[in-house]
This record gives structure tokens, C-alpha cells and sequence, in this order.
């Protein structure tokens, strides 16, 4: 297994922001694609964003374009989701995971491993 550990999660008002890290293994940062999905109460999961380590580029729902932000540090291990503008429809557990790149352009985003979520809940 590979172990994924993510944070940052809180409650915050509409139209506020958070930064949510995810510290992964160092192998992952060469050629693997590290993303983030949400799920809420009663929903299905939902993919978010995701970067691809192998060359660098980056991919968002519809939902969450202009407002979500994806970056890696590799000298930290570290994939963080920087959310601003946020939504109460943004409320959701948000899990960081690891994704089959063959699946990202596509867009069926499917995903091999993740970690425990950490809770974003927005007030409005």
C-alpha cells in the first residue's frame, strides 16, 4: 500500500479559503499522478484535481476551475490543494489519492490508492 496522509481540512465561511496538503512517498513524485476527489454525505465521489509528476500538468473538474489550486513540492513531499472562493457546496471529505494516468485524459479519473480524508465543511 501506499500511504497517502492528508490535512488541512477545517470549517470556513463561504467565500473563504483553505490549503490542503497531502505528504506522499518520494517514489510518487517522479512519474505518478497525485490528485484529490471529494465526497460528501449521500453523493458520489467526485474528482477535483490532479497533477501529473511526469510532466507537470494539471487537470480540474468543471466545478472547481479559477478557484482550486493544485502544486507538488518535491523537496517537501508534497501535493497541496490551495481552495479559494469557496462554495457550502464544496463541503465534502477530501481524500488525496493516487490516480491511473491512463485514465486522466479520458476523464473517468480512476484512482489506485488513497489516504484518510480530511473534513472541508463551508458555511454559507
Amino acid at each position: 500500500d501506499v500511504q497517502l496522509q492528508a490535512s488541512g481540512g477545517g470549517l470556513v465561511q463561504a467565500g473563504g479559503s483553505l490549503r490542503l496538503s497531502c505528504v506522499a512517498p518520494e517514489y510518487t513524485f517522479v512519474d505518478y499522478t497525485i490528485g484529490w476527489f471529494r465526497q460528501a454525505p449521500g453523493k458520489e465521489r467526485e474528482g477535483v484535481a490532479c497533477i501529473s509528476h511526469s510532466d507537470g500538468s494539471t487537470y480540474y473538474a468543471d466545478s472547481v476551475k479559477g478557484r482550486f489550486t493544485i502544486s507538488s513540492d518535491n523537496a517537501k513531499n508534497t501535493v497541496s490543494l490551495q481552495m479559494n472562493s469557496l462554495k457550502p457546496e464544496d463541503t465534502a471529505n477530501y481524500y488525496c489519492a493516487i490516480l491511473d494516468p491512463s485514465t486522466v485524459l479520458s476523464g473517468t479519473w480512476e484512482y489506485e490508492y488513497w489516504g484518510q480524508g480530511t473534513l472541508v465543511t463551508v458555511s454559507s
